[in-house]
């Protein structure tokens, strides 16, 4: 993260909080504070080191991020896609800053994979590009844990076709689980390091079963953590960050 003193109206123009004249005149109006101790700042051209910086926009704490990470703990019923259809987009479930980072055309944390609208669990969402392409580029083969819920009860004879691979209808090469277990009688958890198109459903389809719940629970090394509430997000610590990013 930089600590280079910035204007404090182009801080918040980077995080998210208007056009660069609304933001000047967010300042201006006596609507921003700085610090814990939220004393307000009027000046737009006021410099401000960036590391540790921590502000209230109109009421609104908010610590700066150079670049965004943040993970959602998605619902059933939401599109990942910026322009969704039938049903509601994860951006909703953001606060306006994160969705109107960067205020270009492209502004915003963008979903890092996708998930289908009625699969629930771990979501990540940046605005970092190379981040993005390592989180989802085949050639790193990041591990993603799925527990399916199952139309037919689990056999070994299922579980043995998703180990050793099965033939999806848009490639002829075998695709396999990385890991796969069972957990109870319908429910199944697979690993996968791909991420083709409605691919849990699909390998589990061609073993001759039917996915009738779908939650990815992990990313890599990171896991939905058990108190963070379907709709709800966080920032993803530096820490969490490096682990995913680090070279297996």
């Amino acid at each position: 993260m930089s600590d280079r003193a910035q204007p404090l109206h182009d801080i918040l123009f980077s995080q998210g909080f208007g056009t660069r004249r609304v933001c000047w005149g967010l300042v201006q109006q006596g609507l921003v504070e700085i610090g814990e101790e939220r004393a307000r700042c009027e000046d737009p051209e006021a410099l401000m080191t960036t590391d540790g910086l921590v502000f209230w926009v109109q009421g609104q704490r908010w610590a700066y991020h150079e670049r965004a990470y943040v993970m959602l703990h998605k619902p059933a019923g939401y599109e990942c896609s910026r322009k969704p259809g039938a049903h509601p987009g994860v951006h909703t479930l953001l606060p306006g800053p994160l969705r109107e980072r960067g205020g270009s055309a492209a502004a915003g944390v963008q979903a890092v994979g996708r998930l289908d609208h009625d699969t629930t669990g771990l979501l990540l969402l940046s605005d970092d590009g190379k981040f993005i392409h390592r989180m989802t580029s085949p050639r790193h083969h990041v591990p993603k844990v799925y527990e399916a819920r199952l139309k037919h009860p689990l056999d070994d004879r299922l579980l043995q076709r998703l180990s050793e691979g099965v033939v999806l209808d848009d490639d002829p090469r075998p695709v396999k689980a990385h890991a796969c277990r069972r957990l109870d009688d319908h429910l199944l958890e697979l690993t996968l390091t791909e991420g083709k198109y409605h691919q849990v459903k699909r390998m589990v389809a061609a073993a001759g079963n039917r996915v009738e719940g779908l939650h990815r629970r992990a990313i890599g090394s990171l896991e939905l953590p058990p108190d963070l509430a379907p709709g709800q997000w966080r920032w993803l610590t530096a820490e969490e960050v490096d682990a995913l990013t680090r070279k297996v």
